[in-house]
């Protein structure tokens, strides 16, 4: 995907960040400081630390780690709500942000969102043809059934571009398809924050675009790096409206790459998250019937079963 931004934009690029060793990306990955990893977008450090106090956690007796828990959980939620809050002034941020693009950069800048926004929906086709049909069908899922299944809530996702809204109908569609209320409680919620196809999918390629953008021509390795940071960073991201866009701000600027392309891309961010919001649903609703043909369990639906307990 070739970026050839107006001069206005490549302007504003700031200096090609140096090569970094991988003895600087593993210390880079552990905070000193985890108020100045959050203060300064540092969003792999913030992750690191999140799993390591995760698991400190979790090591705690329980009537240690309660409260903990329950702050955690009444934090998150409230931040949750907070973002939704900031997010109703999204229509207008978004034209005023085409408005403000196009007056200073021109038509010409169109083409390179069009290419952005085309080779994205290619990406995702690609990956349901050639990633999720294939474990579907190692899995022997019943695709007609399947589809079936998850159509009103992805096409709530696609709609709302909210995870979020369409996870009750998501886990009400998989337990009518059979798959234990068990599982269902258990993999979906955790797909929501651990598996995240269309929001990495999407990172990686504006990622990419941004550095285009800037002109900064990005060696092989360090794309990879930059794509596991991507994976990483992505884990827990909010699952509202725009959500991807500050983890993709603090991942740009953890690798020395300018912000400016980002607010570009914000100009066609509503389209972009709907499919990426509806690849996360997909994702996780194929997971979880998947979790459960792994566990063997006899799934009864009201059609035929689509489960069998293999032999022992």
């Amino acid at each position: 995907m070739g970026v050839s931004l107006p001069p206005a934009v490549e302007s504003a690029a700031i200096e090609k960040p140096g090569q970094r060793g991988w003895q600087d990306i593993v210390l880079d990955v552990f905070p000193e400081n985890i108020a100045k990893a959050v203060a300064d977008a540092e969003m792999l450090q913030v992750v690191v630390f999140s799993v390591l106090f995760g698991i400190a956690l979790a090591m705690l007796p329980d009537d240690k780690r309660r409260p903990m828990l329950a702050f955690a959980e009444s934090l998150a939620e409230t931040m949750f709500r907070f973002t939704q809050l900031v997010m109703l002034a999204a229509p207008i941020g978004v034209g005023a942000a085409i408005a403000y693009t196009v007056g200073q950069l021109g038509l010409g800048i169109l083409v390179n969102l069009v290419q952005l926004l085309a080779t994205f929906y290619v990406a995702v086709a690609i990956f349901i043809i050639a990633v999720l049909l294939p474990v579907a069908l190692m899995a022997k899922v019943p695709i007609r059934r399947f589809a079936a299944a998850v159509a009103e809530p992805v096409s709530i996702a696609f709609a709302t571009t909210s995870s979020e809204a369409a996870l009750p109908r998501a886990m009400e569609a998989m337990e009518r398809l059979g798959v234990p209320r068990q599982i269902v409680a258990f993999v979906m919620p955790t797909g929501y924050s651990f598996n995240l196809d269309g929001s990495t999918l999407y990172l990686s390629l504006a990622a990419i675009f941004v550095a285009q953008a800037a002109g900064i021509d990005l060696p092989v390795g360090q794309q990879f790096v930059l794509l596991l940071t991507l994976m990483l960073s992505s884990k827990g991201v909010a699952g509202v409206p725009r959500g991807a866009l500050v983890i993709l701000l603090g991942t740009v600027s953890s690798f020395g790459l300018p912000a400016e392309p980002v607010f570009v891309i914000l100009g066609i961010d509503a389209v972009l998250d709907m499919l990426r919001t509806s690849l996360n649903v997909l994702g996780n609703c194929l997971a979880t019937v998947v979790i459960a043909r792994w566990e063997g369990e006899p799934i009864v639906s009201d059609q035929s079963p689509l489960i069998v307990r293999s032999e022992t």
